[in-house]
Order: C-alpha cells, then structure tokens, then sequence
C-alpha cells in the first residue's frame, strides 16, 4: 500500500511512501503522519491512498501514525478547492484548517475527589502521613481534591490509595472537562414574538432549507430587526430535522453574547471555535463537534473548516466583514468564499446576513444570483436614532481650541444621558494613546526600526508600539534624539487619550475600554461586555470591535470620536469600510423602547460617505459606489489577484520582481496588469514590499476560471526563478491593496 502526503510546506508537490504492513489498518485519508523529509522526521497529512504507485524514484516508508483527526469526504473536498482556488500548497492549507497542535487523542485532565467516611483506627498509629491526611479530610465539611494534600504529604496519591482500601475514605474520580463558559456570558433566554415581517422571512427560509439544494440567501436586515433570533428559529429548524448548524462571526468580542443566546435555547449542544481557544480546549471542542455531540459550532473565521456532522445550515453574520479575509499566511482565503463553496458541496443553504452588505454580495442580489430578504424595521417597535453631524473645523473656530477631542454637542448628551441613568458607547478606531510623536521643532518621528511607520504613544505598558509588527521601546528621552528640542507633540487621538479624557470629565462614572489592548484575555472580554450590558458600567469606549452585533439595552447614545478615520486611504474599498463602520456603529443605539442618539463627528461633512453614512442611505451609497467601480472596472465587475513580494534586501526584491513581472505572459482579452509598484505600508517586520495586481474583467471572465488559470500556468515560470530571501505571496480576491 501507498500513501501520498501533503506536508506544510511551501512546495505544491505531494509526496509518496510505502506503509509499513503493521500499519496499514490504521491508514486512510486525513490521518496525520510522522514521516522522513530531507533528512528530518516531520508530520503530514495522508491526502490519497492506493495500491499502486506511480513515482519512479526511491520511495521512503512512513514512520509512524499520530492519530486520525477526523476529515469527512466533503470536508477534505472543500480543502482541496481552497487550495486550488487560492493558489496555496494544500499543505499549507491543511495546516490552517487543522491547527498544528490538534490532537484527537487529547484526553481532558482527571481529578480526584476524596471525602472523610469513619475514624481512624490502630493501623493508623504507626503511620504518620495516612493520619495526617485523613485528619485534614476530616476538617473539610465538602469533598476536597487530592491534589489540595500537596504540600501536607509527600505523595497523595499513594496515600489516598491506602486510605481507600482501609475504608476510612470515600474516592470520586471524575474528567475535568474544559469550561466553555470561559467564553460566553450566562445563557439569555428571551420570550419572542415574531413580527410578521420576520414571520415572511423564517417561512422562506424553512421552506428553503428543506429543499435540498445549494441556496445562498442574502439577509438585509437593519440593526436591531431580530437578526439573531431568525438565526436560532432556523437553527432550531434545522436541528429538529436532524442537521447541524454552523454560525460564523466576525469578531471574537461578538461570541459571549452570541453564544449565550443559542445555550440557553439549545444547552450543551453549542460548541465555540476561535483564536481564543487553548490547545486543550482546541482539541477537546474539534472532538466533541467530530463526534457529534455539538450539533452547532459557533466561532471566528476558521469555524468553517470545523469538522461538523450532517451539516444543514451556514449562517454568517455580518457577512461584509474584512475579517473574514486571512491577510497574514497562506492560503489567504475569505471564510465567506470558502462557506459558500461548502454549502454548495454539501447541497445546504447559506444565509449571508448583514445590516450593510458587502458591495459583492448586494451587487449578486441585484444580478439574482442570491435569493434576497430584507427586515426593514426594528424590532419591538424601536425606532432608528436620530442622527447628528457636528462638523469639527466649525467646532474649532467657534472654540478657538484646535485638535478638540470631545465636541460641545457631544458632551452635552453625555451628561443629559448618565443624569438620565442611560449608557453611552464611544467609538474611535485607533488604539493607543496618539498614534504618532514627533519634534514640534524638527519635525522628526519616533519610527519603528522594522516597519517604515510612526510608533503610536501608550500610557500603559511599554510607552511606543509598532501596531503592525508588535516592535516596542520601554523608555522615551523627554526631548529630540536629532535637535536635542524638548518641544515633544502627541499627534492624533487613541482610545486611552479618549478614556482619560472622558474620566476626568465625568469623574464618578464608570468606564470599560474594548480594544486590542484590553481583550487579550478571553474573559476580561467577557467580563466587560458582561458588566455593560447588566448595567454595571456607564460608558463602553472601543475600537471597531464595538461597532457591530453588540445589542444592549439601555444604551441610547452613540458617539463616533473622528469619522474621518481610515477615509482617504488609497483603496478601492475604503470609503465602503467607512460607510458600514458608521452605520453599524449608528445601530448599537436605541435598541428598545427609549429613543436612541448618534453623533458623528467628521471634519469632512460634505464628503459623500459620511453624508450617506449619517443619514442611513445604503441604497443611495451603494448605488453610488456601483457606478464608481463600474466606470472603474473594479469589483465587483471583475476579479482582482495581488502579487505580493517581500524581502529584506530591496535591490533583490527590484530584481525578482522585474523577472517576475517579464515573466508573465502575454495577457488574455480582459486581464489588466497594474505595477509593478511599492506597497502602500512599503517595509513591514523588516522586509520590503512591492506588488503586481491581476484584474480580470467578468464580462470576459465571468467565474473567474481565467484569471486562476493564468496564475496557475504561470506559477511554473516563477518556480524557475531564484529567489533567495523573496517570498510571494498570491492573494485572491485581496480584502485591500494597501
């Protein structure tokens, strides 16, 4: 027998080994491996099995197998489309789908429990250590853990076993199971009555999913419409009729309360999937949702690949994200694209839902491609919230305080809202303290040695960060390494400025802060989202993880600090980001019975985002933005492929990229070749970058089919070249070409 073994590595190649016959029994697809490459023994995946074998070169035995993580036929499909699809190793992509550590021969930690059961007797006065802990046990009115007879005793474990077979203790030995509540908050059981509005789109819904069939389904509800409680009827729906359910998110911040809706209408069966996860619980939750016992899983990007069984439904919330766009390592895949080809495989429908649909998918609305739903009112009768522009160079002159954070209007609500005992979210999108420091004098910026960008000012932690590449420096000189000047300005705002600003303004209110900073632990995540919504904090101020899915409420007043923020970029999808970032941003306001307020403050009021932003207008936008990137030729009317190139060295990088760039072939009738040219952030993490976009026009490519062969055919060519430190990376469909 033979099996070829995709290792995670850079190379496209699939290697082939003879199976020793003692472990023949244990090998089929998806198995992991230990076997010798380049002198090294090193893991992989079996991705084929047969009896033959075609390879005419020397062929190695495997070394051993690890274990059998669970790959299902249609799963190990959708793999291997992705790594078709985004020109990635299937290694590689296996590696991602199967995180390095997953074991599915994790066992979760025993723990014994001992209780006191009758006096000690004779055969205890020469035994000084069973008397000591069986006096210990005594004293403990609750079953106590052996564990806790550390540091009593030299070795409890024996001890305890003695004690045991003497019978003057009672022994429990149960599994320490992993605590999902770590990531969620208490279960929320809400009574619903269903709108009619939402009646219509459940009916359509119910009588899609039992069709059979692949549907994609897009869901344009607005905020507050009762998104989530469709998501759990049909759910429910599902389960019911002996299928799963996998529901995608886009930000870990959005998964306690999320999670906490569907355990309290479905208990144990909801299983949590995200970077959050320890390898413990990672392989723990990979087992339970392998062998069946959660029916519905529940996470972050990589939920998609999870190994789930008689799958019915897909669910993605807040489909337009950029987060669901791996832009970091291969494959760069959009678990939005992936889910969608998985529905397909599997022959489910696939609900695409959002407040703000993404260009792409609104744009397949309108060209029929996706069955279209629409909840256009707020639920409970709730109405939208007013809407304020404040422009702030008006507020500058009529202040006469340039760089004012916080404007009059928005103050004055603020303290209207906390006498009134409401809560009050603030949004600015930018961590930190102020993004940059520089001379007053020279001019001179404390850049990071690694990437070619400002280092932003913390007031806690080490006081300069690097944002991109994580590069920090403990102590700051009070005046200019280059002129000596002690005139030191703190350019921009962050969400610490903005927090100690609005502490010493309203000095006895509370106050939580959601951002990168403050969310590294999963439950002091919780823990504030948790507090905020019971009430307990007045003010929640964050980055843009706060902006979307978060329902409170008695949260009436929004305030967006600089809506201005990320605006001018050189992107093609920048001003869509910003349009959805403030509408979304708009909805976590007046999500119940009492009025809700925004207030967006811009120094640019007459630009067309922020005007349809402020005034809710999606339709207008997007109508707007479909003739820009028609005129354009930009997506969603065609397919985009970036070309990127990194190294250390950037005459080498000049030099690859021009053989690169010569080597591509002539381009077919319809595919535009723009670059090469420096990436917008030129040097990140010490390495140069520069780029080549791919544009493929759908009308002459109008599946994409094209342009993914063109990269494929030319992948050959580049693999002729030597790089040396180069790295390519080919990403499909780019989120951004920043």
């Amino acid at each position: 027998m033979y099996v070829e073994i995709a290792f995670p590595i850079s190379s496209y190649k699939i290697f082939t080994y003879k199976v020793p016959i003692k472990l023949i029994d244990q090998i089929r697809v998806g198995v992991k491996v230990k076997a010798p490459f380049n002198k090294r023994i090193i893991t992989g995946i079996v991705v084929n099995v047969s009896e033959s074998n075609a390879y005419k070169g020397k062929t190695y035995s495997i070394d051993s197998v690890i274990d059998d993580i669970g790959l299902n036929e249609n799963l190990f499909q959708l793999l291997k489309w992705v790594s078709k699809y985004y020109v990635s190793p299937l290694g590689k992509v296996l590696q991602a789908a199967l995180p390095k550590k997953l074991s599915s021969n994790y066992k979760p930690k025993k723990i014994v429990e001992i209780k006191y059961r009758k006096d000690e007797n004779d055969s205890l006065k020469n035994c000084p250590a069973q008397r000591k802990a069986l006096n210990f046990i005594k004293k403990q009115s609750n079953p106590v853990l052996m564990d806790s007879l550390i540091g009593i005793i030299s070795n409890p474990s024996k001890v305890c076993k003695i004690l045991l077979k003497k019978n003057l203790i009672y022994w429990n030995e149960k599994i320490l199971e992993p605590d999902i509540n770590t990531y969620t908050v208490p279960p929320i059981k809400k009574n619903i009555n269903f709108t009619d509005e939402q009646k219509a789109v459940l009916k359509n819904l119910k009588s899609t999913s039992s069709s059979g069939k692949f549907a994609p389904i897009l869901l344009h509800g607005v905020t507050s419409s009762g998104k989530t409680e469709i998501y759990i009827d049909i759910v429910r729906d599902n389960l019911e009729k002996g299928k799963s359910a996998i529901i995608l998110l886009p930000e870990i911040v959005l998964t306690p309360q999320i999670a906490g809706r569907f355990r309290a209408e479905f208990g144990n069966t909801v299983g949590i999937w995200h970077s959050k996860l320890n390898n413990s619980m990672r392989s723990w939750t990979w087992n339970k949702i392998r062998s069946g016992h959660y029916k519905i899983v529940i996470g972050a990007r990589s939920a998609i690949f999870s190994p789930i069984k008689d799958l019915g439904i897909i669910i993605i919330d807040e489909e337009q994200e950029n987060s669901y766009k791996q832009d970091s390592s291969t494959p760069r895949y959009h678990a939005r694209d992936v889910a969608l080809m998985r529905a397909k495989i599997n022959k489910i429908p696939i609900l695409l839902s959002s407040a703000t649909p993404s260009i792409e998918s609104y744009f397949n609305h309108i060209n029929y491609k996706y069955s279209y739903l629409q909840l256009k009112k707020r639920y409970g009768g709730a109405k939208y919230p007013k809407v304020n522009i404040i422009d702030m160079n008006t507020e500058r002159d009529e202040t006469g305080r340039p760089g004012q954070i916080l404007s009059g209007a928005l103050l004055n609500k603020m303290e209207d809202r906390l006498n009134k005992k409401e809560q009050i979210i603030l949004m600015q999108n930018r961590r930190g303290f102020s993004p940059i420091l520089s001379c007053g004098d020279c001019g001179k910026l404390e850049m990071c040695k690694r990437c070619n960008i400002p280092l932003a000012y913390h007031k806690k932690g080490p006081p300069l960060k690097c944002h991109f590449c994580g590069y920090f420096l403990e102590n700051i000189t009070p005046y200019c390494k280059e002129c000596k000047s002690s005139n030191i300005l703190m350019i921009g705002t962050g969400t610490q400025k903005i927090e100690d600003l609005v502490r010493k303004t309203f000095p006895n209110k509370s106050l939580v802060r959601i951002d990168m900073d403050t969310t590294r632990s999963a439950i002091n995540l919780k823990n504030s989202i948790s507090s905020f919504a019971a009430g307990d904090i007045d003010i929640l101020l964050g980055t843009q993880m706060i902006a979307k899915g978060l329902d409170f409420d008695n949260a009436t007043l929004v305030g967006i600090i600089n809506a201005d923020t990320g605006l001018f970029l050189p992107d093609f999808r920048s001003g869509e980001r910003l349009f959805q970032l403030i509408y979304q941003t708009a909805g976590r306001s007046g999500r119940r019975k009492k009025p809700g307020e925004v207030i967006i403050q811009t120094y640019n009021p007459e630009n067309s985002v922020i005007k349809y932003a402020s005034s809710l207008d999606i339709e207008s936008y997007y109508k707007m933005i479909l003739d820009e990137r028609k005129m354009l030729n930009y997506p969603p009317y065609s397919w985009l492929a970036k070309l990127e190139f990194s190294s250390k060295d950037k005459n080498r990088l000049n030099k690859v990229i021009d053989k690169i760039y010569n080597h591509l072939k002539s381009p077919y009738k319809g595919l535009e070749i723009l670059g090469p040219v420096e990436c917008y952030y030129e040097r990140i993490r010490n390495k140069f970058r520069m780029q080549i976009i791919l544009k493929s026009y759908k009308s002459f490519d109008p599946n994409g089919d094209k342009i993914n062969k063109y990269i494929n055919e030319n992948l050959s060519n580049w693999n002729s070249i030597k790089y040396s430190d180069t790295k390519i990376n080919i990403d499909i469909n780019p989120a951004s070409l920043l």
